[in-house]
């Protein structure tokens, strides 16, 4: 791997199924009494966040502190970057710290390059404007390799998620997690459809290696996973579509659209959820839905990253039977 993680595109098919295998190691983990390995100890991790983002931040946090290391969050609010300090003297002063590794999310794209300019230690994108957000696309991967590839005699070490059909549908546009998604899923041998209102397609959509569409119920009878993204309103400065109402009509997923799906396919969604909207109660919250486990799997994932970044001179395996 390399010393940073920016973007899903730096991950060649090696290192991100280096980092798939090392998380199924890592979860081993969790059904123990301690849930700690001292792997990172003496290390600091700083969450550098410039904009909300409890979910994530939280995700980061636990997994820096189960692996030992030190955390130190940064937020906007209240700080002198509040005041008026650059990115680049808060990186100065993060550099003064000591910091092994800094986790940033930002409203600008292309920030977290910006920073791993600045930073002699290791820089991870936690999302950056509508660019990326490669730990979800990570996570995500995992929880698709973890529900449908490991009843079957695919999964295992090295296994990628070949022929599997992605579809992912909504705000594409504005989804840093779109097109963190797109280019790992593509990576790892899936074939992937994005489906949306024209208006909520970028310009450059025609260059991502993946198949577009705007009808979603012609789509769903061959997806193996449908992701459902957020409707972005707090990006949205124009009228995209009519109204939410006539969105859930033709995009939201509900119990009907769900008879569409194959038996065996599962629902995400990178959360938060607009309920009603994108996806309906009773589809969120069905037997179908990876919701709950993505967000357990991201902890999993992100000390994953962390390690391979920080530690990982072992291999995995050897750490989590060290730490038993």
């Amino acid at each position: 791997m390399n010393r940073h993680l920016i973007s899903a595109a730096d991950l060649t098919r090696d290192d991100a199924l280096l980092i798939l295998d090392t998380a199924d190691e890592l979860a081993r983990i969790a059904d123990r009494p301690i849930k700690k390995l001292p792997t990172l100890r003496g290390r600091t991790v700083v969450n550098l966040f410039f904009e909300d983002s409890t979910r994530t931040r939280i995700s980061f946090e636990a997994a820096a502190k189960r692996l030992s290391a030190d955390v130190i969050n940064f937020t906007v609010k209240g700080s002198s970057v509040a005041k008026g300090e650059s990115l680049k003297d808060t990186a100065l002063t993060l550099e003064a710290m000591g910091a092994d590794a800094v986790v940033i999310r930002h409203s600008a794209a292309g920030a977290p390059h910006r920073l791993a300019g600045w930073v002699r230690g290791s820089v991870v994108n936690a999302g950056d404007g509508a660019h990326e957000h490669p730990t979800q696309a990570l996570l995500d991967a995992f929880t698709i390799r973890r529900r449908l590839c490991a009843k079957g005699a695919r999964h295992g070490s090295g296994e990628g998620l070949d022929g599997l059909k992605v579809t992912i549908v909504g705000d594409i546009l504005h989804s840093r997690v779109a097109r963190s998604n797109v280019l790992l899923l593509s990576t790892l041998g899936a074939e992937v459809t994005l489906v949306a209102p024209p208006t909520l397609f970028p310009v450059e959509v025609g260059g991502w290696p993946c198949a577009t569409g705007y009808d979603l119920d012609a789509a769903l009878p061959k997806t193996d996973v449908v992701m459902m993204l957020r409707v972005q309103r707090e990006r949205m400065n124009a009228a995209y579509f009519p109204s939410e109402r006539e969105y859930s009509r033709r995009y939201g997923l509900d119990g009907d659209r769900m008879a569409l799906l194959p038996e065996h396919a599962v629902v995400m969604h990178p959360g938060p959820m607009n309920r009603g909207v994108e996806i309906a109660a009773e589809v969120a919250d069905g037997p179908r839905s990876t919701i709950v486990e993505q967000v357990t799997n991201g902890v999993t994932v992100r000390m994953a990253v962390l390690y391979l970044l920080l530690g990982g001179q072992e291999p995995a395996h050897a750490t989590t039977e060290a730490g038993s």
